[in-house]
Formats: C-alpha cells, structure tokens, sequence
C-alpha cells in the first residue's frame, strides 16, 4: 500500500461513485476500478462497498480513509510552510454567495479580506442555485435555505427577515397591503424559482400562515429588484438588507411588519463539504466570515409606513 493507493480511496468515497472519482482525477473508470481491485487485493479485504449509485466504505475502508485524510492533511500543511516561507498566507478560496448578499452585504467583507490577505487568491460566483460543491469544485457556498443539505457542514450566518416594501411614491398613490391575503393580487416584485408555484410563509407567535403569489415582475438579481422598486413598480418582497438604506432614508417603506415573512428560508447558512481537508487558506477565510457575521448589529425593526394616500379618480 503507498500513498498514491490512499489518495485514490479518499477521491473514490469523497466523490461518491467511480466515475465522480475519475472525473476529478482525470483518469479512465476502468483504471480507477482496476486500481482500488489492486489495492483491495493488497489490503486482502473488501475497502468499497458498490451500489448502482454510491460507493461506501466498508468498516477496514473507512479507516484506511480516515488515515488517507489525516495524511493528506499533513501533506498539504508542509507544502503550505514551504511556499509560506518569507511571504504572507497563500492559497485560494473558490466561493459561492447569493446575488443580493453577496453583493449588498459581503462585497465589502471579500475586499477587507482581500486587502488583509493578498496572496490568496479568490474566486467569486453570485448565483443564487446549491450547486454540487464537489461537482462544480466550490470551497464554500453561502446560501439562504430553510434546512441545509445533510450531505454537508452548514454554518448557521444568522437569520435572514423579508419584508413587504414599496416605494414611497407608490404608497402616497395606492393602499399598501394591510392583511397577508392582499398580497395575492398586489402587483409583487420578489424572486422565484422557475417552474415553481411560488409561496410566501409568514409567522405571528404560534401561528403560521401561507400565501400564494402571482408576481408582476420575478429576478433572482436583487440589485435589480432594489431599482424596480424603487421605480415604485409594485409591492417588493425582498430580504431586509436589500432595502434597509432605503427604509432608513425614507425612500421605502413597509408594510405587514406584524409579520415574519420568509420565501426561500429563515437562516443564512455557510456550507462546505465534510470531508475535505481545508487548505490553511480556506480555513482563514472561513474563520473570517464567521468573525464579520458575529460583528454584525442586530436587525431595528422595520421601519412602519405612513398610512397610504390613495389616487382620486
């Protein structure tokens, strides 16, 4: 058994099936297949349990894997220590945030962290979909979800609050929605999924009420909902920190503040795969975030509505 033996099993069981495996090491199913067969023979012992989908490791696999983990751990410190040697941290971070978020809250954190740590290397994508991490070679992913995949280390971020909003302009013309139903016919400016009924869950104490809705204009880029409503084209239901500069300036107000509202979840979650060895410049950064999130004020209440003018016909 050598190391190259160990690397292959991590990358078998990490991947999930052989042919996941030979993607990533850029190898033939059949030569990936042939190896573990040479290593299960050097072993004398079944390491890979093979089902149409998954591969699993037996009881004598799982540990050789653990093994297989802690020294590539090792393996990636010393080459850490030796590039690190008379220069600042290096590495690179492949990550994942949402449009609005990303954009309107953590924009600023990446270039604090950037300007703190210049030799590492970071890769930004703004989508809103939970990727495969392993499949699209993601560190990390921030993501607003009601439950994070069991598959994966979630890191709760914090709460996230929708609120309904409009433009002030548009709450002087028209009576802003005042009981949760009122919604289903509003002109709505919010996010959705494609292909998806969208429903809207809203909480008061105990209760726990649902909404469907009928939006007048759907975007995941919530920059852009910001600007239509702004451009007071409808009711926004948005998370609070798309809007929370207008509220306070007074160019946005809300309404149904009684309300918890929520679309796509309650929490804001940092997600990244179990198993793998985090490079120092992962760790660094995952370290960071969490620190900036615990820095963060807590949410004032929304701010509430002067009572809507109506036009007069």
């Amino acid at each position: 058994m050598d190391l190259q033996s160990l690397t292959l099993l991590v990358e078998i069981l990490d991947a999930g099936n052989l042919s996941a495996a030979a993607r990533r090491l850029k190898m033939s199913r059949a030569n990936v297949s042939y190896h573990l067969n040479q290593l299960e023979r050097s072993v004398g012992a079944q390491l890979v349990r093979r089902t149409t989908r998954r591969a699993e490791p037996t009881e004598i696999g799982e540990r050789l894997y653990q093994h297989g983990l802690a020294i590539q751990s090792e393996l990636q410190a010393a080459r850490e220590s030796a590039s690190a040697l008379g220069q600042g941290l290096v590495g690179r971070v492949r990550l994942s945030v949402p449009s609005g978020y990303g954009q309107l809250v953590m924009s600023d954190w990446l270039i604090d962290f950037k300007r703190r740590y210049p030799g590492i290397v970071l890769d930004v994508l703004f989508e809103n979909r939970i990727q495969d991490l392993l499949r699209d070679e993601v560190d990390i992913a921030i993501r607003v979800i009601p439950e994070p995949p069991q598959n994966l280390v979630a890191r709760a971020l914090g709460p996230v609050r929708y609120v309904a909003c409009a433009s002030s302009d548009y709450a002087q013309e028209h009576a802003l929605p005042t009981q949760l139903d009122q919604l289903s016919s509003a002109p709505v400016v919010t996010a959705a999924v494609i292909g998806r009924q969208l429903r809207m869950s809203a909480y008061q104490g105990e209760e726990r009420r649902e909404v469907v809705l009928e939006p007048t204009l759907i975007s995941e880029n919530f920059l852009f909902l910001r600007q239509a409503i702004l451009a007071g084209l409808g009711i926004g239901l948005v998370p609070d920190y798309v809007v929370q500069d207008d509220v306070r300036s007074g160019a946005v107000v809300t309404t149904l503040d009684d309300w918890r509202l929520s679309i796509f979840g309650t929490q804001m979650f940092m997600l990244y795969m179990p198993n793998r060895q985090h490079t120092r410049a992962t760790r660094t950064f995952i370290e960071f975030i969490l620190e900036r999130v615990r820095g963060m004020p807590v949410a004032a209440p929304a701010s509430r509505p002067r009572p809507p003018l109506r036009c007069r016909s």
